[in-house]
């Protein structure tokens, strides 16, 4: 058992903790902004998308039908561009021109909507795209990025613009290149990526924050119960049929 303050285990911790703490300073104005567009599409009756590839995708899924998430979100879930299939099919389809246009034709996305887009390059096609066919039919755009790895020279060539380019806000989740955040004696590649738990923190307190906002207004938000709770079916029963008939 390696007991050492410094394992490498203890020093990825070390590093998750950093750069979530790192949200309530650097970017916490760009988390603030991205709530306020939130709060004001829900007041308005529009909706939240969130898409993203790969890994990526996962952050989709932590904002839908999630116990304490809010109701008026709509992932843009594509089983293609997911790593359970194929993990070298979502590769590549990410990468694949007009992709964006078949899933914006079974997604569509409307004027005074928000889309939140989740890369940690910033770089595959369908995202670039995707963003800027949303910007196009009126939505506002919050990035979920790694500046770090996106300005990078070490970064893969795109002819398109970066995530960060398209975007109304950016939110920088602060990790490496390539994402792996740790260094193993004797090991030539770093382990341990940061992406996943820290885009998770930021979408968490960008809910938390656009809920406040929301109930400051006097506007009660739909927020789902947990279904292994006594009352959660039955409270989360009434908004999966109302977000269905939307």
């Amino acid at each position: 058992m390696n007991t050492r303050a410094d394992s490498p285990g203890r020093r990825y911790l070390a590093t998750a903790q950093e750069l979530i703490g790192r949200l309530a300073g650097e970017e916490w104005t760009n988390i603030q902004s991205a709530a306020e567009l939130i709060a004001a599409a829900l007041e308005r009756d529009n909706a939240v998308h969130v898409f993203g590839t790969g890994h990526s995708h996962m952050l989709a899924e932590e904002m839908y039908y999630r116990a304490g998430g809010l109701v008026r979100v709509h992932p843009i879930l594509f089983e293609g561009l997911m790593l359970h299939a194929s993990a070298t099919l979502s590769t590549s389809l990410e990468r694949l021109p007009g992709l964006a246009d078949a899933l914006l034709a079974d997604h569509p996305i409307a004027d005074g909507d928000v889309l939140i887009a989740a890369s940690n390059s910033g770089s595959n096609a369908v995202t670039s795209e995707l963003v800027q066919q949303a910007r196009t039919s009126g939505a506002s755009v919050i990035a979920i990025t790694s500046m770090n790895h996106a300005t990078s020279s070490e970064a893969r060539h795109t002819d398109l613009p970066r995530l960060h380019e398209l975007a109304d806000i950016v939110i920088d989740n602060g990790g490496s290149v390539g994402d792996a955040a740790v260094e193993i004696d004797g090991f030539p590649k770093k382990v341990a990526p940061t992406s996943s738990v820290v885009g998770t923190a930021i979408l968490n307190a960008i809910v938390a924050e656009t809920v406040h906002l929301l109930v400051s207004r006097g506007v009660m938000p739909e927020v789902y119960s947990s279904s292994n709770t006594t009352v959660g079916d039955a409270d989360n029963h009434r908004y999966v049929h109302r977000a269905e008939s939307r």
